[in-house]
C-alpha cells in the first residue's frame, strides 16, 4: 500500500512513517521542513510542501492508496480554523485523484466524550482545538470518504506496548493515556482492516 503521511514530523507522525516503512508500506511524507523528519529508508520518499496551500497538497496525493493525517494545530489553545483549512484541502486533493481511504487523527474529546468532572475540565481547557478537529472531521465525514477517525486519550512518550483499547462510542473505561507509539500502530493497522472503515475510534491503554 502506498500512503502519503500529513504532519510526518510531529510526535505521532514521525511514529507513523517510522513504522509503516518498517512494515513495507511506501511512504510519502509530505512536510513543511525536511530537516525535522528523523527516518530514513528506501521506502520512504519526502515531498517539501505546505498544507495550506491547496494545489502543493493535490498534487503530492496523486498516484497514493491512502492517506494518513498527524496534523496540528500551531495556535495552542487559542481559537483556530488550521486544521479545517488543511483538510478541505486534502479532501479536495483526494477528490480529483480519486483517493478515497483516509485515517485521520483527532482527538478523544471531539464528541464530547470525555466522562466525569475531570472529563469536562479537559474538554474545557482544549475547548478550541477541540471544535477545530471536529469542525475538520465533519469535512471528511461530509466528501462521502473512506475515513477512520482516531480520538486518542492524552499522548505520552512511553514505550509502544500493543495493549492498547479501543471505544466505537466512546473512549475506554478508566482511561487517561496513550503511548504516542500505540496510536501510531492503531494508524497503520486500522488503514488495512476492512472492520475500521467509516467508524471513529477511541483509543487508550
Amino acid at each position: 500500500m502506498k500512503i502519503i503521511v500529513f504532519g510526518a514530523t510531529g510526535g505521532v507522525g514521525q511514529l507513523v512513517v517510522k513504522q509503516a516503512v518498517e512494515k513495507g508500506f511506501e511512504v510519502t511524507a509530505f512536510v513543511r521542513t525536511p530537516a525535522k523528519l528523523k527516518v530514513v529508508h528506501d521506502n520512504l520518499t519526502v515531498v517539501e510542501g505546505d498544507a495550506f496551500k491547496p494545489g502543493e497538497v493535490s498534487a503530492a496525493i496523486a498516484g497514493h492508496d491512502a492517506v494518513v493525517s498527524c496534523l496540528g494545530s500551531n495556535q495552542g489553545m487559542n481559537k483556530s480554523t488550521d486544521l479545517q483549512e488543511m483538510v478541505k484541502n486534502i479532501t479536495a486533493g483526494m477528490q480529483k485523484h480519486g483517493v478515497k481511504r483516509i485515517v485521520y487523527t483527532a482527538s478523544a474529546g471531539i464528541d464530547k466524550e470525555l466522562p466525569g468532572i475531570s472529563g469536562k475540565l479537559m474538554m474545557g481547557v482544549l475547548k478550541n482545538t477541540l471544535i477545530d478537529h471536529r469542525a475538520a472531521v465533519d469535512i471528511i465525514e461530509a466528501h462521502g470518504l473512506n475515513y477512520t477517525i482516531v480520538r486518542p486519550m492524552g499522548l505520552t512518550n512511553d514505550s509502544f506496548t500493543g495493549e492498547y483499547r479501543e471505544s466505537l462510542t466512546a473512549v475506554p473505561e478508566k482511561s487517561k493515556t496513550i503511548p504516542r507509539a500505540d496510536v501510531a500502530h492503531f494508524i497503520l493497522k486500522a488503514l488495512i482492516d476492512a472492520q475500521y472503515e467509516n467508524t471513529s475510534i477511541g483509543i487508550a491503554t
